[in-house]
């Protein structure tokens, strides 16, 4: 069974959209990533940092989803980073209106020794130097790594983003974010040029646009399910890499062919994730009806057409 490495914050976030608000509730890249890769048969593990005002029901969950959270540190007497956050009325748009480093300010990452050696490594959105640190404590390359990243790290550090970026094979951002680290308006030059930085793919995240795949000239577009209900996008796009990453794990094939089937599997799992606040519909979530959406997206882009 292959092993699955999630790097990413374990957080608190409080959520205004224009269905509702929320007190603080649980969030963080890391936690996205780790419940959606859950649905995947893999062993997984997160590395984080939390304070101990960090509720062990929040911990509990993870274990229930069979990840390893022997890499989550406990500060004591610290406190949980904390983010909150207003989203527009298109959704698409939002203002921070909260950001509380806490314990993730002297955050030094442990990669258990269980998972220094991990198949797969997923690098969700921190800072590079704390991405950088774990690939350093590997003892074996993995079959593939995977980074997420910003564009709020573009601004403050830009080379060490740009060093890490060497160091992987696949790279997610979205639309506006590969626009500004490439220089290019048009995507597709834009990925061309993100290529020549290191990573053999790249995937833009385009939210209810849907997703692209770039590899060499090939590309790859899924669509966003269309939904019902949309209450609350955040963790959508971390949701979208623990699908994307988990599926890989599983299936043990990293050709451009099957990462197609990832993008399909990471959009299916990131579909349900907006349907309620925060983590709600991921820890309820059950794999039938992931496979009816599944059947759904198939339905969504199959058609036959005479050439």
């Amino acid at each position: 069974m292959n092993k699955l490495l999630i790097v990413g914050t374990v957080a608190f976030d409080a959520i205004e959209t224009p269905f509702g608000k929320t007190d603080k509730i649980l969030g963080g890249a890391a936690t996205y990533i780790g419940l959606s890769a859950s649905f995947f048969n893999l062993q997984s593990a997160i590395v984080s940092v939390v304070g101990d005002d960090f509720p062990q029901e929040h911990l509990d969950l993870l274990t229930s989803k069979n990840i390893d959270i022997s890499g989550i540190e406990i500060v004591k007497g610290g406190k949980t980073f904390f983010w909150s956050g207003l989203y527009h009325n298109d959704l698409n748009s939002r203002d921070t209106l909260v950001t509380e480093l806490n314990v993730l300010a002297d955050f030094q990452p442990k990669v258990p020794q269980n998972f220094k050696d991990a198949d797969i490594v997923m690098l969700g959105n921190l800072h590079p130097l704390v991405q950088s640190s774990v690939l350093d404590q590997l003892e074996k390359k993995p079959k593939l790594i995977v980074l997420d990243t910003m564009n709020f790290w573009m601004d403050c550090a830009l080379p060490e983003l740009l060093d890490v970026i060497k160091r992987v094979d696949v790279i997610t951002v979205n639309d506006e974010e590969a626009r500004q680290l490439s220089g290019e308006y048009s995507l597709v030059r834009a990925a061309a040029k993100i290529q020549d930085m290191g990573p053999k793919y790249v995937v833009i995240k385009k939210g209810e646009h849907g997703a692209l795949l770039f590899h060499n000239r090939e590309v790859f577009f899924a669509p966003a399910l269309p939904l019902e209900d949309v209450f609350d996008p955040t963790g959508a796009g971390d949701t979208f890499a623990g699908g994307f990453s988990g599926f890989i794990a599983q299936s043990e094939n990293i050709s451009f062919g099957n990462m197609k089937n990832a993008i399909i599997y990471g959009s299916n799992l990131a579909s349900f994730c907006v349907e309620k606040f925060g983590t709600e519909r991921m820890e309820t979530l059950s794999k039938a009806e992931v496979a009816i959406r599944l059947q759904q997206f198939k339905s969504l882009t199959q058609f036959d057409i005479e050439i």
